[in-house]
């Protein structure tokens, strides 16, 4: 009876020995689970594209196929945004990656549970309404944000037009980031000497009509990292140019369709870090909600080439030329 019990007690050892080595050798259950994300982008134009296609390799080199996305196009409408956004809610995605202030509202107003991260947005205070914003949006939405130094790109329109009388800030009445830049930076182009005047649109469909009205009055045009304007560099290239007036842009690829300059940042790497950020929420390593807004660590005074040679204006150095 005592071997019986000594081999039976043996037997439940070596038992439980090759459970718990079974067990050593299982993949961690959080190293096989997969991911979908909603990414709900305003609206089709270079800027944009480049911070989606920088979120999504971020997030595919850390997960690989464990990641699945769902990118949609808002088409610049607001409403849009807000029924993809609620699509993913109902579909109940792991993250949702909102690209550009009218894509990120739709997202904050369609859930308080699913973690939403922004980007391209300019100002967190301003997009979602936040008093006194401390740099936390808190509860489920964080991000970063494309807003460009804009003492410095008000610095840029002294150094290439320091005899310049006036300037116009033309911009989208309709987005909210770029009232908030045009009102900041029109201060400082006064503080400057600078006639500085606002000349909002409101869509696209009124866009040439205020072009044509802008370059008729001042001598250098500013646009900010305006979304209307970004898909609609052809109108006011083919006003501006022809009247020989420049304009300074907010963002890059805004000077690539109609500016001579701008201090840019990448928004690929912007997007990359949104998707860094994305892996460290959807693994655990961070919570969302204590997450402060990232910025851009990194500004390129740039020209165009072609629209500077069409209007004589001669580029100090310090400036990369826009390929």
């Amino acid at each position: 009876m005592k071997k019986l019990r000594r081999l039976t007690a043996l037997a439940a050892c070596a038992a439980l020995i090759l459970s718990l080595a079974a067990c050593g050798k299982a993949p961690d259950q959080d190293e096989q689970k997969k991911y979908t994300v909603g990414v709900v982008q305003l609206i089709q134009h270079v800027a944009l594209d480049a911070a989606t296609q920088g979120f999504r390799d971020a997030l595919t080199e850390k997960l690989g196929d464990r990641v699945e996305f769902n990118v949609q196009n808002g088409q610049g409408d607001s409403n849009t945004c807000a029924t993809i956004a609620n699509g993913f809610v109902a579909s109940n995605v792991d993250l949702i990656m909102a690209n550009a202030t009218p894509a990120l509202q739709a997202a904050a107003a369609s859930t308080s549970d699913i973690p939403i991260l922004g980007t391209s947005i300019t100002e967190y205070g301003v997009a979602l309404e936040i008093a006194d914003f401390n740099g936390t949006v808190g509860g489920n939405v964080s991000g970063t944000s494309d807003l460009a130094p804009l003492d410095e790109q008000a610095a840029m329109i002294q150094e290439l037009f320091p005899n310049a009388k006036s300037v116009g800030l033309l911009y989208c009445s309709g987005e909210p980031n770029s009232l908030y830049q045009v009102n900041t930076i029109k201060a400082m182009l006064e503080d400057l000497g600078y006639t500085a005047t606002l000349y909002p649109f409101s869509d696209s469909n009124d866009l040439a009509f205020v072009t044509n009205t802008v370059v008729a009055a001042i001598d250098v045009i500013y646009v900010p990292t305006d979304n209307t304007v970004a898909s609609n560099t052809s109108i006011i290239d083919s006003i501006a140019r022809p009247a020989e007036i420049p304009v300074v842009a907010g963002e890059k690829g805004i000077a690539a369709g109609c500016g001579v300059a701008t201090l840019s940042i990448d928004y690929y790497d912007l997007g990359y870090a949104t998707g860094i950020m994305a892996y460290k929420i959807l693994t655990g390593e961070s919570d969302i909600s204590t997450m402060p807004i990232e910025y851009a660590p990194n500004f390129t005074k740039m020209y165009n080439p072609a629209i500077c040679e069409a209007l004589g204006v001669t580029i100090p150095e310090g400036y990369t030329a826009i390929e």
